[in-house]
């Protein structure tokens, strides 16, 4: 488990019970308010956060609208299930980074990626304009220069990611990739490539990407794209404790691999 990485999103400007949700949040994410426990009652909680009633329970609504609280007469305040939360929301996802990243977190990132972005490259080889591989051929370059650091080298990996989400003009995978994107950049921080070798390996990698939406080959992007994800989520397996039960996920991830690579074949 990793604990406590806190890679920050940008500064915004907060309300009051907008603080009260986000402290609230990556407690019970770190696990303070246990899934099923009840939260304290509203008075030792204002006493806590030092606010009125009003602000609290807006703080309180905007957890339940996340899924992550549930309120009922007399029962009070409960955490729901993890399986519950919405983890497609930006705050909850900031918050996770804030709070606790695990590796469950980050290879189940893994699985969903790989059902996403390999049908997104597949479509930006299809809708891609000029000024969309001008981007991602800026974002290799980038790569290239900042091969010698880790937090540079992740955000521009990030960036072409984005790059080619937008390329695929699909509104869908364009807003998925918004809103996953502080996710990705924790995953890439952790499992970027270590030695110089490695690094020129996996900028190739990309390159084999755009590519492949260069050159309209939307089975070529897919595969290229499948491989990438794949080979960093093996790189994730090496940098930290390996779940139980995810072992086995990243074997599958190799065999969704190798049936991408078959039905492009075809």
């Amino acid at each position: 488990m990793i604990s406590r990485l806190v890679i920050v999103p940008a500064p915004r400007a907060i309300s009051h019970h907008a603080e009260v949700a986000r402290i609230l949040g990556i407690d019970i994410i770190a696990g303070q308010y246990p899934e099923g426990s009840k939260l304290p009652g509203d008075a030792e909680l204002i006493r806590l956060f030092g606010v009125s009633r009003p602000v609290l329970r807006e703080g309180v609504k905007t957890l339940v609208a996340k899924g992550l609280l549930s309120t009922k007469a007399k029962v009070g305040t409960v955490v729901r299930d993890r399986s519950e939360w919405n983890m497609f929301d930006t705050d909850v996802l900031g918050w996770h980074l804030e709070g606790r990243i695990d590796s469950s977190l980050l290879f189940d990132l893994g699985e969903i990626r790989l059902a996403v972005e390999p049908r997104s490259a597949a479509l930006a080889a299809l809708q891609r304009n000029n000024a969309h591989i001008a981007q991602m051929r800026g974002g290799i370059e980038q790569m290239r220069r900042e091969r010698s650091s880790p937090a540079g080298f992740a955000e521009s990996d990030l960036r072409l990611h984005i790059a080619i989400a937008e390329a695929s003009n699909n509104l869908f995978m364009r807003s998925m990739g918004g809103v996953i994107q502080a996710a990705l950049r924790a995953s890439f921080l952790i499992s970027a490539p270590v030695s110089e070798r490695e690094r020129d390996i996996t900028i190739e990698a990309h390159a084999r990407i755009v590519d492949a939406i260069e050159n309209r080959n939307p089975q070529a992007a897919s595969a290229e794209m499948a491989n990438v994800i794949v080979n960093g989520i093996n790189r994730l397996q090496g940098s930290i404790a390996t779940p139980r039960g995810k072992r086995r996920t990243v074997g599958r991830l190799n065999g969704v691999r190798k049936r991408v690579q078959r039905a492009n074949q075809t």
